[in-house]
């Protein structure tokens, strides 16, 4: 990847702590799983199945897994609106998630927030945010207030919070950074740098285009790990979310990682060189894993055919579920505008009357 990395590569068979073939074969069906999501999404936005923005993690999915596999499932998770495939690692299930995009009543927020809002509190994914950033204040937070329920040890709660690189140049980024290490608050903010701030190369609106070293201002440590490698992305993670854990020390971890689109499906991204979009072919981690876990006996040709056709099998069962599943109904706009009751709620819906006219007065139209 461009630029050095703080970790090296790891292979199957020399990996440690818990990389067994079952581990490395599961990584391998979820990150299949993720790129025959993302296609098919890609198709099914095209077809206008799908509407708003939709931004996939296409290219990312070592990133995504290797972050998941680190995080258990008492931590909460915070990402940006390239969301997908957290939240089918996370276990939202491929139908429900498919669902969201096409805004079915049966999707993971109701069918209310589509393709950036993907929202599931028993899961502890709090988003999915739309507005750039818009997710490192509250991820803060709730580290903060995870210091309320008890003291730092192996078995605390931790919060991943999930921003690209150009998010590392506005304000809360800098903000919820000192306030995490001045407060000692459990939390891992990691950057995943597909090199592109939408357009934008990092070296052209970075000062400092290493970002895992922006930590050193507030005392925090960081990190640089190569994102095509789920292990090394795994281990980094976990190490970094044991320092929240165990000591309450924040941390920075920079995932380098290629996207193998354009920042959303309507860009076709002809700032890229023919160059680039060849790098990042070649460093596609979906087939550079497969061609790994055979080449180390973990899977054969077979095996490894079997579960991207299951993956499929599952997208296919997904797009299904979306396509039968019911709109929300119009009744239930205003339902979940607030978590409690609260006087004044607004429940006219589009068409209906400023005031309504009482039958037993003569009609005098609509009155404001």
């Amino acid at each position: 990847m461009p630029g050095s990395t703080e970790n090296t590569t790891t292979d199957p068979e020399v990996g440690g702590g818990d990389v067994t073939p079952e581990n490395l074969t599961d990584y391998y069906r979820q990150m299949v799983l993720i790129r025959s999501f993302e296609l098919r999404a890609s198709e099914m936005y095209q077809r206008a199945k799908i509407g708003g923005y939709c931004h996939l993690n296409l290219g990312e999915e070592a990133t995504v897994v290797g972050l998941m596999a680190a995080l258990r499932p008492s931590d909460y998770l915070f990402t940006t609106y390239r969301d997908h495939g957290y939240a089918l690692s996370r276990g939202l299930g491929a139908g429900r998630v498919m669902a969201e995009l096409f805004g079915k009543a049966t999707g993971v927020s109701g069918g209310r927030g589509g393709s950036m809002h993907m929202f599931d509190k028993k899961a502890r994914m709090l988003g999915g945010y739309g507005i750039v950033g818009g997710q490192i204040p509250p991820a803060t937070g709730a580290a903060l207030a995870l210091t309320y329920r008890g003291g730092p040890g192996p078995d605390a709660e931790a919060v991943m919070c999930l921003m690209g690189d150009g998010t590392t140049n506005i304000g809360a980024f800098h903000e919820s950074l000192n306030l995490a290490a001045l407060w000692h608050l459990p939390i891992v903010y990691v950057i995943i740098n597909n090199q592109l701030g939408m357009g934008t190369p990092v070296e052209k609106a970075a000062a400092e285009p290493e970002l895992y070293k922006r930590g050193c201002s507030y005392r925090m440590p960081g990190v640089r790990v190569d994102g095509g490698d789920v292990i090394a992305v795994r281990e980094a993670a976990t190490a970094a979310l044991d320092m929240a854990r165990c000591q309450r020390q924040p941390s920075l971890v920079e995932a380098m990682s290629f996207r193998l689109r354009g920042h959303s499906v309507v860009d076709p991204a002809k700032y890229r060189s023919q160059e680039d979009n060849q790098q990042a072919r070649d460093e596609d981690p979906v087939p550079a894993f497969r061609a790994q876990l055979i080449e180390s006996g973990v899977l054969d040709g077979e095996s490894a055919s079997g579960i991207e056709a299951e993956a499929e099998k599952q997208v296919a069962a997904a797009v299904a579920f979306a396509d039968e599943s019911p709109d929300p109904e119009v009744a239930d706009l205003f339902v979940h505008a607030y978590a409690t009751p609260v006087a004044g709620t607004p429940h006219r819906l589009p068409g209906d009357p400023v005031i309504l006219v009482p039958s037993d007065e003569p009609d005098e139209g609509v009155r404001s």
